[in-house]
């Protein structure tokens, strides 16, 4: 299996070094200007900087549309009838949910917030999938009050909830009357509306990834054992409020090689014939010069063959993409504040850090960076540790980076932090929270703003 490499490791090679290198770390279609300096769906990180501040997030909309199209096309191609859902805790912004809506996708919810977010934007509550381990009652009323597509059960207790909440009279203008049946054509029985569901299977697979993001193994705290599964299935059969259409399966996130996929496959194979299998996501994205994830076609490749081998051959495919579909389309932005020489070191301090990428301390992932301004590094650029202006010695975001003598001033950036570090940013030490902004086409708008001092404030009680 395919290892990723150590948080610290240092990017040394000549290879390394080249700018034609560092470019395929971007979003496809990142480009130099005139100038030397990096240009993000055609907009010069100068010009970025002066208009929307530092640290930003920018993100590439035609690089992020155009890997949400690879994905469903190596899918429908594959696949006929099945869907792409995007997990969306990778990044749960309305301005990406809405985008994703608009190129087809469906999209996977982990909490209230992530449902309220994906019905704001506009995403279709028949294509909703309902994710969690611990979903609340508050949660799964709201899921099946919008009529979300499926809710994955995670344990028993999300039965007992269901058949509880559904049970209750119909609440709010939207809810169809007894006996009708939604656009889906899920019927109602005895008045009441069954909330189609999958079960959760963990098959005991633990893939090469990181212990905090591998989550298919035995002492996993997602889903249900094999046996358990058995035991869910045959009392969901027996529901007259829930509709049993199948399973789930997620073993982890980036992973970088397919084998531990296809096994995933054979192991809900074993559990009886579905109309649909969901088969999870979890591909890996390329952070590093050394990364080598599966393409998304070698990816839907290596699952599909498994379904045709394994599955019915009418049974609905779906597939849960997050980090490999959001990462690559993301860049972090950051002005350095100070450049510091000491213990044999070059310390490179930027004004972000852990409140806005967290993977680095949370993770150990590992992130290349440059001077945005002087793209690649020089022949003979110095291996420097990037670190942020918190108040914490694990706040560093990228070690061992060659840069092209880095000056206070200068423009940072540091490629696919699409995935994650919206969702896990955080105001330690009060910091405020950075922009989204979206550039195509050498045009940039801002679809999240900067927080301010009185946002960190607005919760506050006298």
């Amino acid at each position: 299996m395919a290892v990723r490499p150590p948080a610290t490791a240092p990017a040394t090679t000549a290879a390394r070094r080249s700018p034609d290198a560092l470019l395929g770390l971007f979003p496809p279609g990142t480009s130099t200007a005139p100038d030397g300096a990096l240009r993000i769906g055609g907009c010069h990180v100068g010009e970025l900087a002066a208009r929307h501040g530092t640290p930003a997030l920018l993100v590439d909309e035609g690089a992020l549309r155009a890997r949400a199209r690879r994905y469903a096309d190596a899918l429908a191609v594959r696949r006929p009838g099945s869907t792409v859902a995007f997990a969306s805790k990778a990044f749960p912004c309305t301005a990406v949910y809405r985008l994703l809506a608009e190129e087809g996708l469906g999209v996977d919810v982990a909490s209230g917030g992530e449902l309220a977010l994906a019905l704001a934007a506009g995403t279709d509550p028949a294509r909703v999938i309902v994710h969690g381990n611990a979903k609340t009652d508050e949660f799964l009323r709201a899921a099946v009050e919008a009529r979300v597509g499926l809710v994955v059960i995670d344990n028993f207790d999300d039965i007992d909830r269901l058949e509880r909440l559904l049970a209750e009279p119909a609440q709010g203008p939207g809810s169809p009357s007894p006996g009708a049946a939604d656009q889906e054509g899920r019927g109602q029985t005895s008045g009441t509306y069954r909330q189609p569901v999958l079960v959760r299977v963990t098959p005991d697979i633990r893939p090469d990834t990181h212990a905090a993001i591998s989550t298919g193994q035995r002492d996993s705290k997602f889903g249900l054992l094999v046996p358990q599964a058995r035991d869910a299935i045959a009392r969901l059969r027996a529901s007259d409020r829930l509709r049993l259409d199948g399973l789930h399966v997620h073993i982890g996130s980036q992973i970088l090689d397919t084998e531990p996929f296809v096994r995933a496959v054979a192991a809900v194979a074993e559990l009886g014939t579905f109309p649909v299998y969901d088969l999870g996501g979890g591909l890996g994205a390329r952070y590093t010069y050394d990364d080598r994830p599966p393409s998304v076609e070698a990816y839907v490749d290596a699952l599909t063959a498994a379904a045709d081998t394994l599955l019915p051959a009418g049974a609905r495919i779906v597939i849960e993409p997050g980090r490999s579909l959001v990462a690559e389309a993301g860049v972090s932005l950051y002005r350095v504040v100070t450049v510091k020489r000491a213990h044999g070191e070059t310390f490179v301090a930027v004004d972000g850090g852990m409140g806005d990428n967290l993977e680095v301390s949370l993770y150990g992932q590992r992130f290349e960076a440059t001077v945005a301004t002087r793209p690649g590094g020089a022949a003979d650029g110095e291996p420097c540790r990037v670190v942020g202006r918190h108040c914490e010695s694990g706040d560093v975001l990228s070690a061992g980076v060659l840069l092209d003598d880095p000056r206070p001033g200068d423009l940072i950036a540091v490629p696919a932090t699409g995935a994650y570090t919206y969702s896990l940013a955080n105001n330690y030490n009060a910091a405020r929270r950075p922009p989204v902004v979206f550039c195509r086409d050498g045009r940039s708008r801002p679809v999240v703003r900067r927080e301010t001092y009185a946002d960190l404030m607005r919760r506050d009680l006298p």
